[in-house]
Formats: C-alpha cells, structure tokens, sequence
C-alpha cells in the first residue's frame, strides 16, 4: 500500500506531522514524527474556470473539457468546476450540453475532475457587468425555467437586487444548485435577504459589485460579516490587493474564504498571446487578463498560485490555505468524498516542497505525471 510522510493538513486547517496510507481512498492516517519535510494537502477545488491553456468554456467540446482536465491536474487542481459566462440561453445550454458529456466520459483516476458548471450570468446587474456583455435577464419567467433545466448545473452567480431573485434563489436552491451572490449593486439589505433566502457564496468579492463605503456598506460588507455564506476572491494579487485580501482574512477567517482563479483561456499560454471572450480581445496586461480598455476580465493564474499569494504576502498559514483551495470548496458543494485528509475519503492528494513547490499530485490514489 504506498504511504507518504510529512506535514499532513487537517480539515481545521493545522498541520500535523505524520504518514498517510492509501489506496483509491485514504486507508489511514498516523500523526507522529518530526514537525519538517514536505507539505501533504488535500488536491486543489476550483469553483470558477472560463478557460485555460488556449481553450475557451463557452466554446469548448467535451474533448476540449477533458484537456482543460488534463492540464489542471497537473497544476495541483483535482476537481473543477467549467464557468459559463452571459450569453445567449442557447450558447449557454450549448456549454450545458458539452459539460455533461465531459462528465460522463471523466475517468476521475485519471485528471481533474468536472463537478458540473458554473453559471456567472446572464441574472447580474447591467451596472456591474465587469467584461460581462449586456445580455442580462431577470431571473423570473421562461428565462429562469430554462436555466434551472440546465443538467449539470452546480453553482450559479446572481444578483440579488434583481426581479424575482429571491424566489428565484430559493428555486435553485430546492434543485440543488449553489447560490453565489455577485456582479451586483445590491445594497447592504438586499444582500442580507439572499442570504437568508439560501445563498451560500459571494463571487469574487469586491470585483464587480457596489463597493465598500462607510455610509454604504453594500454587499461587501454584509460579505464581511455573514455567517451564512462563503466569500470567494480571485488571489493574483490585481483583483484584489494582498493588504485587502488579508482584510477579507481578518474579518471572515480561513473558516470563511474560498480561493477561485476566475482563469481564462490566456492561462498557461505566451505573455504576448491575444485571445477573444465573445466579441472583444483580452490581453494579458499587469499580471491578468485584461480588455483593450484595461477592465479586468479575469486571471491566468493556477489555484495553487494563489494559495502561495496567501501564504507568501498575505501570512496564511499553509494548511489553511488548503482549507480555502480545498476544504471549503467542497463544502459549498456539499462534497463529502474529498477536499480534505481523512479516512474513507478520496485520495486526492498534493505534495508541496518545503518552498512551496508542487512535487506530486495525486488523483484518487494515481500519481500523475507533471
């Protein structure tokens, strides 16, 4: 049976020295020894990916999908979830489809698994569009009954302030799907009543929303000091300032963070490299992807990028790190095979240097190449 030993992270974030036995599934786990050698954490959960090494979600094929697998695997990152962006309900049912069928040929031994998609509009405020199109619908009517019919739908962004998103919010939450709060203007209340109507996550806190005021705390600050919901940033340091992320840590813990890339197709490709999100180019400008206009459209980092950003600038500790990269992810999905090191649960499994390095990755017991 192969074992690895070092620093084993726990599911409350402590790191703990000792030997992991495993098959598919972790067989046990022994807590003994020195305190040093390398890092064992939980593989990496990534709630938002638009793209990645050239291939695009919204047009990708169910091949396509399995590349993108394929290459995040070898990143560190286990599970994923395919984000589709606002657009025409037939290009999104399209992504529904191509998703699905990625699921069901996914040999989960074998590279990142797909855990459904991610719908990041077309229900967001026309006044928090970010690189979004102004293809916005209220989620009420045919609109909202064709979105909930999406099969492989797991999470989905909403704007809180829209007509009808509470009871379309507690609809999504009846079929299962997670509720994530974002390209909003929604107010302080509004954003409150979400969450008391099931919304579970906030998307890419402070990008794209009404911004933190001390005379209008907005949906930032009911982020900040919700109980109810996860808060999830982008870690590359532009969406977010390092100082500002070690704010978000301060108010909500590690217990309340999760770390997404929001990648898009320009990850893992040339610096100089142009690619096109619907009908305008994205460029890779001051460290992320960026429109000709310099409005951020997303980044080119991988999952474990950030989680060195929150160690290395913002002085996480490690093993909570992966609590953010892994543990929580798979919370707010109601996951209980993996995203953390414990018995019976999937042998999905990073090994990181005493750097930081990525040294191993293993998916469900099977080492992958890097």
């Amino acid at each position: 049976m192969p074992t690895l030993s070092g620093r084993i992270a726990a599911a409350d974030g402590s790191l703990r020295p000792g030997k992991i036995s495993f098959r598919e599934r972790i067989e046990s786990i022994e807590t003994a020894g020195a305190a040093g050698g390398d890092f064992i954490l939980p593989g990496l959960i990534d709630l938002q990916v638009n793209g990645s090494r050239g291939i695009d979600v919204m047009r990708a094929s169910a091949g396509e999908l399995a590349r993108i697998s394929d290459a995040l695997g070898k990143e560190g990152t286990t599970a994923w979830v395919p984000t589709a962006v606002t657009s025409p309900l037939a290009a999104i049912e399209r992504v529904d489809s191509a998703v699905g069928e990625a699921q069901s040929a996914d040999d989960e031994r074998k590279s990142s698994a797909i855990l459904g998609m991610h719908l990041e509009g077309p229900f967001i405020s026309p006044r928090r569009l970010g690189a979004h199109p102004r293809l916005n619908l209220e989620p009420r009517g045919e609109s909202l009954d064709r979105v909930i019919a999406l099969k492989s739908l797991r999470i989905v962004t909403i704007a809180p302030e829209l007509p009808g998103a509470l009871e379309a919010i507690a609809r999504f939450r009846q079929r299962g799907v997670v509720v994530s709060i974002g390209h909003t203007d929604a107010d302080f209340d509004s954003a409150r009543r979400a969450c008391l109507a099931g919304a579970r996550m906030f998307t890419h806190l402070f990008n794209a929303m009404r911004p933190l005021s001390h005379r209008d705390p907005g949906v930032v600050a009911a982020a900040l000091t919700s109980d109810d919901a996860f808060v999830a940033v982008i870690p590359d340091g532009v969406h977010v300032h390092p100082e500002v992320l070690r704010v978000i840590y301060k108010a909500r813990g590690a217990n309340g963070m999760i770390l997404t890339t929001d990648k898009l197709s320009l990850a893992g490709m040339n610096p100089s490299a142009v690619r096109r999100l619907g009908s305008v180019e994205i460029r890779i400008e001051g460290g992320a992807a960026r429109l000709a206009d310099g409005t951020l459209a997303g980044s080119v980092i991988s999952m474990l990028d950030g989680a060195r950003l929150m160690v290395e600038r913002v002085g996480v500790p490690p093993g909570e790190a992966a609590l953010m990269a892994s543990t929580n992810p798979a919370r707010a999905l109601g996951l209980g095979d993996r995203g953390a090191l414990e018995t019976g649960r999937r042998a999905d499994m990073i090994v990181l240097g005493p750097a930081l390095e990525l040294k191993s990755v293993f998916v469900a017991g099977r080492e992958l190449r890097l």
